[in-house]
């Protein structure tokens, strides 16, 4: 996938190239370091929305099963760079990787890839790197094969879900929403 953007973030000199990658086996040491940073979610390792057979998990469990994941070659998500360092974070993967994420989720529908997460660190918030990253994630999941992609933004005003996303950056880029998870999340799709 690389896939590069022009743009600008605070703290960097404009024009900062922003480079979005998969996390594969060969990236995974960018996605752990990202991670490992302070404030980064590793309390979660974005295993939140994952498939488990246990409801509490050790942080230290989540991230070895991640890594498996990824070794395994599954896909997990994608991360952004700025000057080769992983500054951003999005989870998109096709919809079978992760547990049921909705009530109206038909399990039969094939080709459906999932956004459920991102992360951006406190410093880059608002610079605009949520939403390259949402539209590299979507670039991604339709170069792998997807037919559509889904995902479950909240409204700006939530209190919780926030890193899901929010609705609106969603419906810019012409996702419709289908119906709600939940009582804040709302069920967002985009087909080409």
């Amino acid at each position: 996938m690389p896939r590069s953007s022009s743009g600008s973030l605070p703290g960097k000199a404009d024009g900062a190239e922003i480079r979005f990658t998969a996390v594969t086996r060969s990236t995974r040491a960018d996605f752990e370091e990202l991670f490992g940073q302070p404030g980064a979610p590793k309390y979660c390792w974005c295993m939140a929305w994952r498939h488990s057979s246990r409801d509490h998990i050790q942080n230290d469990e989540k991230k070895r099963m991640m890594m498996a994941l990824i070794e395994a070659g599954t896909p997990v998500g994608i991360i952004a760079e700025v000057d080769g360092k992983a500054v951003g974070w999005c989870s998109v993967a096709p919809r079978e990787t992760y547990r049921r994420l909705s009530k109206q989720q038909d399990d039969s529908e094939k080709g459906v890839w999932s956004i459920v997460c991102f992360y951006v660190p406190r410093a880059l918030r608002g610079g605009g790197l949520a939403p390259a990253l949402l539209d590299a994630a979507i670039d991604h999941a339709f170069a792998k094969g997807a037919r559509v992609v889904e995902a479950y933004p909240v409204d700006q005003a939530a209190p919780s879900y926030r890193f899901m996303g929010f609705r609106d950056m969603f419906a810019a880029r012409g996702f419709h929403e289908t119906g709600t998870a939940g009582s804040r999340r709302h069920v967002m799709r985009l087909e080409r």
